[in-house]
């Protein structure tokens, strides 16, 4: 507030000076706690709720934040609606730190109050906005809907109204408490009490036994599921080559292309919108997705994807192609065994195998073989930038592979 911190003791000595300072300080705190201007910004699902509180039905504006600024140098109000992820968490503090006091912050919604059903089985996401930044307002739901949005919102204005020179506006403070397994804690309390109240109804159970020996629990009434009838599946049209043109092709570029061993469907019976599924030898990968894309009848020239499965014993890489004039579809499988020669303390963070990279091929390559580097620990020879996509380079592990485990990971019991 600057000059406006000294004013009291300026006026108050006067004679009907504090009277002066009261109503400067009513007029000043009435204009902030009508017109808070919020961020726009939104964390995750919870901010469809905000926006829909924008929107005519509920108009926000009736509380003078309908301006949404884009800048948080000209905002005074975060609301911080949905689940908050590790990465997205320095960011969200740097805008905190960009808003001008005085500001404030709202958590909207289970995910960002506590982490919500996310902090179970999961390394990724925080364990309460009020970890990161100091929050104001607490807006309990899954997600809120708008109204309890602004009675968060009346709820900070009623805070703000309570401001004045005299206890003038503060930063709040991070929480240092950390979120325990609420869930666990609480089956584990609800077991004991139905031990207790067993214990209690043993004897009324007896008595009960004793008095009516031929009664019999009545049976719980069931309506009946209806009958529907059976809806045959769609026979969609088939697009571009039929499965048994792309395999005959494909066998004469490589005599040891397999269909894939698990696959459902034998390669007559193969339905039209299910993808041909094709393993083949790591020694042929490279030349045999170069053949693929520039062989003209297949001409499979878009690289729709690369992922990778993680088997006990190896790795299957998949490359997912496609003729974009055409349509038709090959799904390319490479089996790659783990590195048998890791130790166990090791193995989890360590790269268990290799294949060629296809980026000289397909340039969206470099990007898609980055993520199954980050999340399976998949080596690319040959690709020109090959480290980590979404995480941090000093991560521990790979969190797709069966073998990951991290610190932060609270298990769901069972």
């Amino acid at each position: 507030m600057g000059i406006m911190n000294v004013i009291p003791g300026v006026l108050d000595p006067i004679p009907g000076g504090k009277h002066i300072v009261n109503m400067i300080d009513y007029v000043s705190n009435w204009a902030r706690a009508n017109s808070l201007w919020p961020l726009t910004y939104g964390t995750s699902c919870c901010a469809i709720e905000m926006m829909s509180s924008s929107m005519a039905r509920y108009d926000i504006a009736r509380f003078g934040s309908e301006v949404f600024r884009a800048s948080p140098r000209q905002a005074d109000l975060f609301i911080i609606a949905g689940t908050i992820t590790k990465r997205m968490a320095p960011a969200l503090q740097m805008l905190w730190e960009q808003i001008p006091g005085h500001k404030y912050a709202i958590a909207m919604g289970a995910c960002t109050i506590s982490g919500g059903p996310f902090i179970y089985d999961n390394y990724s996401v925080v364990r309460g906005a009020d970890t990161i930044i100091p929050i104001d307002v607490f807006v309990p739901g899954c997600p809120p809907r708008p109204e309890a949005l602004f009675h968060g919102l009346l709820t900070l204005r009623d805070k703000i109204l309570k401001e004045s020179f005299r206890n003038p506006w503060v930063e709040g403070q991070k929480s240092e408490t950390s979120y325990p397994d609420r869930w666990s804690e609480a089956n584990k309390a609800w077991l004991e009490l139905e031990k207790i109240k067993d214990l209690e109804m043993a004897e009324a159970r007896k008595r009960f036994k004793e008095q009516n020996p031929d009664y019999k629990h009545p049976k719980a009434l069931r309506i009946k599921k209806p009958d529907f009838p059976e809806i045959p599946r769609a026979t969609p049209n088939l697009l571009g080559l039929s499965h048994s043109e792309v395999f005959t092709k494909i066998k004469s570029i490589s005599t040891h292309a397999t269909l894939f061993k698990d696959s459902p469907f034998e390669l007559d019976t193969w339905p039209a919108d299910f993808p041909l599924d094709v393993s083949i030898p790591p020694s042929e990968y490279f030349k045999f997705i170069e053949a693929l894309k520039k062989d003209e009848s297949l001409n499979l020239d878009y690289l729709i994807d690369i992922t990778a499965v993680d088997w006990e014993s190896h790795f299957d890489v998949i490359v997912q192609l496609m003729n974009l004039e055409q349509g038709h579809k090959v799904f390319v499988r490479i089996s790659l065994d783990k590195d048998a020669n890791i130790s166990e303390e090791t193995k989890e963070n360590t790269v268990l195998a290799s294949l060629e990279s296809i980026s000289p091929l397909f340039p969206a390559a470099e990007w898609k073989e980055r993520e199954v580097y980050d999340m399976f620990g998949i080596h690319f020879s040959g690709h020109p930038d090959l480290r980590r996509l979404f995480l941090d380079e000093d991560f521990h592990g790979f969190p797709l592979r069966k073998d990951f485990t991290h610190p932060h990971i609270m298990k769901r019991p069972v």
